[in-house]
């Protein structure tokens, strides 16, 4: 069965090379392109692929939000993600967004055709020390005590505007989003934070906005 591949990435002379790398592989096939965060979710949802290779950085976001949005309307779709730093950070971000996997583009050819193999058959490429750096981010962050350390930017800010009591389909409007990643993120960032209903998480967010008594300068 020949597995369907959609790539991400703003520079053309790269996506020409892994279309014709993955081409040339008899059970892969480029089915589609993209060099943007609004080329890819307005053409992968229709390409019937069944894996995206997103580059990290785009010219219109990241591969990561976009990495998030595409699984939350594709639930079945598996994501690579194809970036020239090594990130840490990225990786944990990646990693939380649903992402199968993160390699580098000084990959080889043949092992970028055996992740996306792999990625496509539903199986993780996370290797030893990805597993090691994710859960070592893990435990430091919960060691800190600071619990929206775990959240993405993007939950930081879904959990800001619950804070103002604002609806998933008002927080969807104000961030450009669809309102079911916005209930994705809601359930992902109670599920980070430990809490059960979305009023502690409004009661939390406004916590964290008031500035600490005990570090206020009388005037």
């Amino acid at each position: 069965m020949t597995a369907k591949v959609f790539l991400v990435d703003d520079h053309e002379v790269v996506r020409v090379g892994v279309r014709e790398l993955l081409n040339s592989a008899d059970d892969l096939a480029v089915v589609g392109e993209a060099g943007s965060v609004a080329e890819a979710l307005a053409r992968v949802p229709g390409s019937g692929a069944d894996v995206a290779v997103l580059d990290v950085r785009l010219p219109d976001g990241n591969g990561i939000e976009l990495c998030r949005e595409l699984r939350s309307q594709l639930p079945d779709l598996n994501c690579l993600m194809l970036t020239s730093f090594t990130d840490d950070e990225a990786l944990f971000d990646a990693i939380m967004a649903g992402a199968s996997g993160f390699v580098l583009k000084r990959i080889l050819g043949n092992d970028l055709v055996n992740a996306v193999r792999t990625v496509a058959a539903g199986q993780s490429l996370l290797d030893a020390r990805s597993t090691s750096a994710l859960l070592n981010r893990i435990r430091r962050e919960r060691e800190q005590g600071d619990p929206v350390r775990v959240l993405t930017e993007q939950e930081r800010t879904v959990l800001d505007h619950i804070g103002e009591g604002l609806t998933n389909r008002q927080i969807a409007e104000r961030m450009f989003l669809a309102e079911k990643t916005v209930k994705n993120y809601v359930s992902h960032l109670l599920a980070k934070l430990g809490l059960e209903r979305r009023t502690q998480a409004a009661v939390l967010a406004n916590r964290l906005r008031k500035p600490d008594p005990a570090t206020r300068e009388d005037g």
